[in-house]
């Protein structure tokens, strides 16, 4: 979960549906002050726990070590590095022994997503089920849906940001741009992936 408008559309949908549902999070070591506020809030609005996966500390340390602290803005390779070490490898944990997991991606988000399945096998977990139940909604469904549940939703979002990631690997998106163009935006659209996700 990173706290974006449709991972707390699903926890509104799967807290009706479940009590007690398994939540859990990557915190990269740099996410924006709203996205904490906004896990805060949900957590005490549905009084649920939410798991939270942190990086390995040497291989941050390593990294900053060998490329810098913002490594991630001289290269493709650099920056896929970076989301490896802060994203990838911790969801890896996160992901260990279960048959499962479901995430908030729609069609519409990038054109990466655009043909994604409702349900798919996840080969790099291990061949788990993933279960894409948003995958249809439009950005307009999920406002709506947000906002006539009262769910809290990361502030960012009214600053002009649709897609939110860590704080210097985003920024608000003017009008009429892609919604993922404020995601690693000196790089070209076919990359813009952190390697969470990747195609089967």
């Amino acid at each position: 979960c990173s706290f974006g408008l449709e991972d707390v559309t699903l926890i509104d949908i799967l807290t009706k549906l479940h009590k007690t549902p398994r939540i859990f999070c990557l915190d990269t070591g740099r996410l924006h002050q709203e996205t904490y506020d906004v896990m805060d809030q949900i957590r005490s609005k549905y009084g649920i726990q939410i798991e939270i996966y942190f990086p390995n500390q040497e291989a941050i340390e390593k990294m900053v070590r060998a490329k810098g602290v913002n490594l991630f803005y001289h290269s493709v390779e650099n920056r896929h590095e970076c989301c490896g070490v802060r994203k990838v490898e911790p969801l890896g944990r996160a992901l260990a022994g279960m048959k499962a997991w479901i995430t908030g991606l729609r069609k519409t988000q990038s054109m990466t997503r655009a043909n994604i399945s409702r349900i798919e096998i996840d080969l790099p977990h291990g061949g788990i089920v993933k279960f894409n139940p948003l995958l249809d909604w439009t950005e307009q469904q999920v406002w709506d849906y947000v906002k006539k549940n009262q769910v809290p939703y990361n502030r960012l979002h009214d600053q002009g940001y649709p897609s939110i990631g860590c704080a210097p690997c985003t920024r608000a998106i003017k009008p009429g741009e892609d919604i993922r163009a404020g995601r690693w935006w000196w790089e070209n659209p076919e990359n813009k992936e952190c390697g969470l996700h990747r195609v089967n």
